[in-house]
């Protein structure tokens, strides 16, 4: 559900343990990398990395599916009815609700990048995983404490009809304190927990390669799974007033989450982490600064290291590309460049693989900025969606009160089909069209779904307009429908699968 991840490469760590370790006692220590290198090189010499007959595969995997389910039931428990509990029970009105979920969920995306970065650089997937699992569970037992004995006052409070007292300050407090809690725990375990799942199987095996592809999306239905059950049982409940109990529901199911990820710990594959990249990343720009006068040199005569052995422990080399030149003049080399002893300095050379490297990042800069318009389209379903249902006629045949919350439902089963079309009908058209097994290219499929995401909001606002002309002066509703939220929600579903499904 979320395009969060910036993760480093480690697919190829296995491919590279017998020849690192061979390697490593005959290689001369460089100072200027010695403390770069001596973490990078200890998740290398050891014969024990991956151990592939006795660990991983589905076994361990399917854990890992269980533990996302279950999370996400848990987070999107409190996340999907989060705007409703700011009106009902703290007191805010319904544009400062709107401002604070999307906060809210801002922090949630920004600590997927926290997560991502410690687990590559040092803490490794595991126990990433399992500290921000245990975070999220404290977020969760203090979020129903606080609910249950603060700010549910007077008892089933929060439904349509009951809004609640005022709040008394440490209740509050203890709130906001809890739901941030939620959000550095889910938004640092998501992408760990996938990329984990990933390391499960083996990438030379063609097998466990085929097995890698399927659990993404296995990973993916997870999420959908998870969510399902949250945006209409538990949104039900939630509706009616019975808030402490959602909360107290979600906590089980993250406990249940964490207790099976803990119990297959003895039977995962582990990939150890490989040092911090953004040194790596900042000697291109600070090496081709201090070459800016340097005439660029021929393609050829760039700086790599000899071999197959990459800069980029436990990685492959990237080839030469034309583009952003101005940085090939970091590996350049000059005279400059070697010291007495013969050792290279990294800040003022670097290998191509680095300049590649650092070119990559820039070339995803745009792709970021378009991902930042997304969010804010995406980010309406959990404020405004809610809110504009919330004041429309939800009575169905038999006088049932459809929770505003769960018409997001429309969103999970519009994934869910689409997905289905993508890969079986879109995908064998243009591919057969094109000349290529993927049919459309990925900045082709992202950006029909960013024109799909602005249609949602188009027919967002057409649903706002029908609204208001039949709003009901007495109690702020309109006899309008909520089911005309439905194509929006559609919408959004058919662009998620487009901007954020990875063919």
């Amino acid at each position: 559900m979320d395009p969060m991840d910036s993760l480093n490469t480690t697919s190829k760590i296995a491919q590279k343990v017998r020849e690192d370790n061979t390697n490593l006692e005959s290689e001369p220590v460089d100072p200027y990398y010695s403390n770069n290198e001596k973490a990078m090189t200890s998740c290398l010499n050891i014969g024990d990395c991956i151990k592939r007959k006795s660990t991983g595969g589905w076994k361990s995997a399917t854990l890992l599916l269980a533990n996302q389910g279950l999370a996400t039931l848990a987070f999107f428990g409190v996340g999907v009815n989060l705007v409703l509990f700011l009106t009902r029970v703290i007191g805010q009105d319904n544009a400062n609700a709107a401002n604070s979920v999307s906060k809210w969920t801002g922090t949630v995306y920004l600590c997927s990048l926290v997560g991502a970065f410690l687990s590559d650089s040092y803490w490794g997937r595991y126990l990433t995983c399992a500290i921000f699992q245990l975070i999220f569970v404290l977020g969760l037992v203090l979020l129903s404490l606080s609910s249950w004995l603060f700010l549910i006052k007077p008892e089933g409070c929060g439904s349509v009809e009951t809004f609640c007292t005022p709040n008394s300050s440490i209740g509050t407090a203890m709130f906001y304190m809890a739901i941030y809690l939620v959000a550095f725990g889910y938004g640092g375990h998501q992408p760990t927990l996938a990329t984990f799942g990933a390391d499960q199987f083996e990438e030379t095996n063609p097998k466990e390669k085929s097995s890698k592809a399927a659990f993404f999306s296995y990973f993916y239905s997870a999420l959908n799974v998870g969510s399902l059950f949250s945006n209409t049982i538990l949104v039900y409940y939630e509706d009616v007033g019975n808030w402490t109990l959602g909360f107290w529901v979600s906590t089980g199911s993250a406990v249940i989450a964490l207790v099976l990820f803990l119990l297959g710990s003895p039977g995962y594959r582990y990939v150890k982490p490989c040092g911090n990249p953004l040194p790596r990343v900042a000697q291109v720009f600070v090496a081709a600064a201090r070459k800016w006068n340097v005439v660029p040199a021929d393609k050829n005569g760039l700086y790599e290291l000899e071999g197959s052995e990459s800069a980029i422990k436990g990685s492959r080399k990237i080839v030469h590309s034309n583009e952003f030149e101005c940085l090939d003049k970091a590996a350049i080399l000059t005279e400059k460049d070697e010291c007495e002893n013969g050792l290279i300095n990294p800040w003022r050379l670097c290998t191509v693989t680095q300049v590649e490297e650092a070119k990559c990042i820039i070339r995803m800069l745009p792709i970021w900025l378009c991902t930042i318009i997304y969010s804010v389209v995406f980010t309406q379903m959990a404020s405004l969606f809610v809110e504009q249902g919330q004041a429309m006629n939800a009575k169905i045949v038999g006088g049932f009160h459809v929770p505003a919350a769960s018409m997001s439902t429309f969103d999970i089963f519009s994934v869910l089909i689409c997905t289905g079309i993508y890969c079986q009908v879109l995908v064998p058209i243009t591919g057969r069209l094109r000349g290529n097994t993927k049919g459309i290219t990925e900045l082709q499929r992202m950006g029909v779904g960013l024109i799909i995401g602005m249609l949602a909001m188009v027919a967002a606002g057409v649903t706002e307009i029908e609204r208001l002309k039949r709003v009901t002066p007495e109690n702020h509703s309109s006899s309008l429908s909520i089911f005309w939220q439905v194509p929006q929600y559609v919408l959004v579903g058919a662009s998620e699968v487009l901007c954020m499904w990875d063919n």
